[in-house]
């Protein structure tokens, strides 16, 4: 599914929440966690910060990522990689030179973070009905 990534729970902050945490776990009432994990989940927004994962996560994470911000209707997307020693630019261009949803990308200029991130154009979404029209009259 898409945004997977982010459906992991906030690691707790202070005993207290761990506490809280405890307490809520033997609670049966779903809605209650249906509730917690839609606040867990960040609105899709047109960058992407690779820092805070692994790189062995990144590639299958910058790919869905692309998908879904083409779905949404982006049509550049900003991936932070870092300057740091290129593995994760490596990675990020890797994925963003096969993937069909990408129509040119590029180094970001000075003002978008220079050589630490990487500016993607998206082709434009597909049309919902193009998987679904017939031809009618053959």
């Amino acid at each position: 599914m898409i945004w997977s990534w982010f459906r992991r729970k906030p690691a707790p902050e202070s005993d207290a929440d761990i506490a809280a945490d405890a307490d809520a776990a033997g609670d049966d009432d779903d809605d209650d966690d249906a509730d917690a994990l839609a606040e867990t989940v960040p609105a899709l927004r047109d960058e992407l910060d690779l820092h805070t994962f692994q790189p062995r996560d990144c590639a299958d994470l910058v790919a869905e990522y692309v998908l879904a911000a083409q779905e949404a209707g982006f049509a550049t997307v900003r991936i932070i990689h870092g300057k740091g020693t290129g593995t994760l630019r490596r990675i990020v261009h890797g994925v963003l030179e096969k993937h069909p949803a990408v129509k040119s990308f590029a180094l970001a200029d000075q003002r978008s973070g220079s050589w630490g991130a990487t500016l993607a154009e998206l082709h434009p979404r597909p049309p919902a009905d193009a998987a679904t029209t017939s031809r009618g009259d053959d």
